[in-house]
């Protein structure tokens, strides 16, 4: 078949001779257990030469690299396309990055706002325009014929000319009248006035240019036009038009003013909240200062006034402070019995700035939570009000911006009522309903068009891969690794490139059941343009969904490597197992090997419980989680999964256990057995260790037993090498052209950096002295190129029973195919997941301890689940407890108790919709979890 991609004999990696046709134009799956090949043959293969062959393609600058970046190492491969990868990257911590900025959405918005936006003035709500003699022109023909009116400029003193100098300079170029005061008087007749520059101000005075009565002829538009003219130039860009008898006035101006305020033109650079030009002055673009935080004043937003909801005015004496403001209150109507996140803008406003009441007040005599932290600054020369102000401040919310990062000009520039930060602020998927309803006049239609279109694209996007939710001001490094993974492949798809090939790493990640088919048809509309779309990937419903599946196994490592099925998932039949016996996935999709439903579900009565939670769009929930058991909090994008664990739960426990966290999100009280949980651990998917030095067998302690088995070896005594001489971190044994790092960094500026081997070591990282040190035939650079499995075996072998202690629980989560010395940063993020987890399970840790897991199937075959779900049961048999953020159904399905958040995302979620074991959730008619979850669990009782 013509026209397809021919890869012959690929070797990357453990890939076994792979030879493929691979259809261009089509849907196409490559699955297989952690470790199979996957990536090897998708990324380190047909990435790597489409990247390779478009680098080749650049400047000589670029191209005199070439001769140092390796080709993947295969025969050839034919009829590739250019390649575009979507992997798996954690987006930016930046607290500037947005959602919108990662999409780049908002650079669209930005220059949509500089183009078409029209500018309002804050003074009476009315455009401000820079005004044309026709403006003016067009304005006098909606008078009716015979109107008198007449044309004024007004009078412009040069700097250090008295009034009656610049009359009289006026007088000498041929005006003879001004309008002063609502009447008309002769020049010559002012400049009798002694006093004139005491009794008439500049504003008040204007140059009469010409009266005219209006008739709508060519002469009498001649002489306007003229007049109109003259009028701007003397009046420097100003000019008014008075009717007369009636004194109705109209003013233009060619400046960018009205009402004595000078608007800056709008320009892409006004909008943008990293550069000087656009930045709120106070915030500098953040959005957030050092103030008086609201969390830390208010902590307990459940509680009213009455209540004590104001931190600060507890105690005898600045109890007196609430006292007063509860009688005060009753003035103003204020509610003093409704629980602070009840209340309105309008009666917080009052809370922290003075009830109306207060205004006629002396400023020392006000009470309001300002007033309050004004009189301890006035009073910091005593230690305890100095203490008490530094109790109360933190990261706070712009007074001058309240959040929205840009200066207060920029919002007074709107399109069809809406400013750039009323859209930001917006929910997606209501921002692609406001795009798709605004109405343009054909001016700004036009202009608008492209930037339209790309904006409602990329728009459209982000609520097919289910992120509708959110709002384009939302930070990036607030976002769950889901939600980061899915802005990251709408930035890529936003493109809309054609014939190119695209490659994507598990898209599914962090994204519930319902919302995986919205994913299928934007990959399929991908397609539909032209393009071939290659996804790595485990989730069921995509696989099924493949035009074409490639499955590479059958097992991790030296033990896959090999294509073990090819073809079309979609006609599978228990036939097609006979034909392809080694497949995994085969066997998953036709219900041969399965994740079991446990017999019976482990009970509890231990408990740690939250009440309260507000955090985002938690909806002030109170929630148990079950201790000694396992977990899972469930619930579609964006219900407040991650907010409730990882936001409260987490930071919460931590300053209860008195070690050091991050301030939790807003609860109301943490309750239960706390005394019974000695320590908690947050395994997430953030790359292991402190730098990219680290890797799997240094972060698991056992790399420490090898450098000292090294260093016992008769060739290192000799030679005095101790074990740190076998440490690439250290100085002494490590390469130091490289540093030990096996490569070098070249800075291609323009575009990513290249790392390419080091040439002195050649990659192996060691000096040549201390790789003759050997060990039953291997030298420590052997050593760290071995899988997990391969070194379990060799030191297996040769009696080394410390080193397969600690490198067996890498082996029993999956990780056997990984190699020991293999960089953090080419892990994925569920790979360092289970390398952290494998470090717990290693540790063996006595004291009870909770184990919070973010997604840990991330990257997992089916295959892999069962061993992940094995770990989890180790970890509780030795007295520990579990909770999972999940998605997947065979981990919800094996819980013993589940928590599903909704029912939706956003605005419509936060909410408690039911718990408890996987059965009874499955029931729920409410959960939207729970109509998935009762497929699974039918399906596993026919089995």
């Amino acid at each position: 078949m013509s026209g397809n991609i021919y890869i012959k004999n690929a070797q990357v990696n453990n890939l076994k001779n792979v030879s493929l046709e691979i259809p261009r134009n089509k849907f196409i799956v490559i699955s297989g257990v952690s470790g199979s090949g996957k990536s090897s043959l998708a990324f380190d293969t047909l990435y790597a030469e489409g990247h390779r062959r478009y680098v080749e393609s650049l400047s000589a600058y670029a191209r005199q690299f070439l001769g140092r970046m390796s080709k993947p190492k295969c025969d050839y491969i034919k009829g590739l396309p250019p390649a575009i990868a979507i992997e798996q990257k954690v987006i930016s911590k930046n607290s500037r990055s947005t959602v919108g900025t990662s999409t780049e959405i908002y650079e669209y918005l930005r220059l949509l706002f500089a183009r078409i936006g029209h500018t309002f003035s804050p003074i009476s709500g009315n455009e401000v325009k820079r005004h044309t003699v026709e403006d003016v022109i067009n304005k006098v023909k909606t008078f009716s014929e015979g109107t008198r009116f007449v044309v004024l400029s007004p009078v412009v003193r040069i700097a250090d000319r008295t009034l009656s100098q610049q009359l009289t300079m006026i007088m000498q170029q041929g005006y003879t009248r001004v309008f002063v005061k609502g009447d008309f008087q002769r020049i010559d007749d002012l400049l009798n006035d002694d006093k004139l520059d005491e009794n008439i101000k500049d504003e008040n005075i204007w140059t009469v240019v010409d009266r005219i009565a209006w008739e709508s002829d060519n002469d009498t538009l001649s002489r306007l036009t003229d007049s109109v003219e003259t009028a701007f130039y003397e009046g420097d860009g100003a000019c008014r038009i008075a009717i007369m008898p009636a004194n109705i006035v109209y003013d233009f101006s060619t400046r960018f003013e009205a009402y004595g305020m000078t608007f800056e033109e709008p320009s892409d650079g006004m909008f943008s909240f990293h550069s000087p030009i656009g930045a709120c002055p106070m915030c500098e673009g953040f959005g957030m200062v050092i103030g008086i935080d609201e969390k830390l004043v208010i902590p307990d937003s459940s509680l009213s006034v009455y209540d004590g909801c104001v931190q600060c005015w507890h105690g005898e004496k600045m109890g007196e402070w609430k006292k007063e403001f509860i009688r005060r209150a009753a003035t103003d109507k204020f509610p003093i019995f409704e629980p602070y996140y009840k209340l309105s803008q309008k009666h917080k406003d009052w809370l922290w700035h003075g009830l109306p009441s207060d205004k006629s007040r002396d400023k020392y005599d006000r009470v309001s939570i300002d007033d309050f932290f004004q009189m301890l600054k006035e009073n910091q020369y005593k230690i305890q009000y100095r203490v008490m102000l530094s109790r109360y401040r933190g990261r706070t919310v712009c007074p001058e911006c309240h959040g929205r990062r840009l200066k207060k000009e920029a919002n007074y520039v709107k399109i069809q009522g809406m400013s750039i930060s009323d859209l930001v602020d917006m929910p997606v998927e209501n921002l692609k309903k406001w795009f798709d309803e605004l109405s343009l006049n054909d001016h700004d239609a036009a202009v608008g068009k492209r930037l339209l279109t790309e904006i409602k694209n990329r728009l459209g996007f982000l609520v097919e891969v289910g992120l509708g939710y959110l709002t384009l001001n939302r930070q990036s490094n607030t976002l769950s690794g889901g939600e980061s993974q899915r802005i990251n492949l709408t930035t890529s798809l936003g493109s809309s490139l054609v014939g190119s090939l695209y490659i994507l790493d598990e898209p599914s990640i962090g994204l519930h059941s319902r919302d995986t088919f919205r994913l299928i048809s934007v990959l399929k509309d991908l397609q539909a343009l032209g393009n071939t779309v290659v996804v790595v990937e485990h989730d069921e419903d995509i696989i099924r969904s493949a035009d074409h599946l490639i499955d590479i196994g059958p097992d991790a490592g030296r033990l896959g490597g090999r294509v073990v099925f090819e073809g079309d998932p979609q006609k599978i039949t228990s036939d097609t197992i006979k034909k392809y016996p080694e497949s995994h996935t085969i066997r998953y999709l036709l219900g041969e090997e399965r994740i079991p439903v446990p017999a019976n579900r482990r009970s509890w009565n231990l408990f740690i419980g939250l009440k309260g939670a507000r955090m985002n769009n938690l909806q002030g929930i109170e929630v148990k989680f079950p201790l000694n058991v396992m977990t899972v909090v469930t619930g579609v994008s964006g219900s407040g999964k991650s907010s409730l664990v990882k936001g409260i739960l987490f930071p919460a426990l931590k300053r209860q256990l008195d070690e050091v966290a991050d301030m939790p999100g807003e609860y109301s009280s943490i309750f239960g057995d706390i005394k019974t949980i000695k320590h908690v651990e947050m395994v997430d998917q953030n790359p292991i260790g402190k730098s990219t030095r680290s890797n799997p067998v240094t972060y698991t302690k056992a790399y420490d037993a090898i450098r000292q088995l090294f260093a016992e070896q008769p060739l290192a005594e000799q030679m005095g090498f101790s074990s740190k001489y076998f440490s690439f971190n250290a100085e002494g044994g490590r390469c130091e052209e490289c540093k030990g790092t096996g490569v070098l960094t070249v800075e291609m500026q323009f575009m990513a950096d290249l790392e390419l081997e080091c040439e002195a070591c050649h990659g192996k990282r060691f000096k040549k002295e201390i790789l003759e040190v050997r060990f039953a035939g291997k030298n420590i650079d052997d050593i760290l190129n071995m899988t997990v499995n391969e070194a379990i075996e060799f030191f297996t072998e040769n009696n080394q029973k410390d080193i397969v202690k600690r490198l067996k629980p890498l082996e029993s989560v999956g990780l056997g195919y990984i190699k020991l010395g293999q960089n953090s940063s080419t892990l994925s993020g569920g790979e360092n997941q289970r390398v952290k987890l494998a470090y717990f399970i290693g540790q063996e840790k006595a004291d009870p301890t909770l184990f919070i897991f973010d997604e840990p199937t991330t990257g997992l075959h089916f295959h892999d689940i069962k061993k992940l779900l094995n770990s989890f049961d180790q970890l509780i048999k030795r007295g520990h407890s579990i909770i999972v953020i999940e998605h997947n159904m065979d981990v919800i399905k094996y819980a013993d108790h589940v928590i599903d958040l909704g029912p939706d995302g956003g605005n419509k979620g936060g909410q408690l919709v039911c718990c408890g074991t996987p059965e009874e959730v499955a029931a729920c008619e409410n959960s939207i979890t729970g109509k998935y979850l009762k497929k699974v669990l039918d399906n596993s009782k026919k089995e």
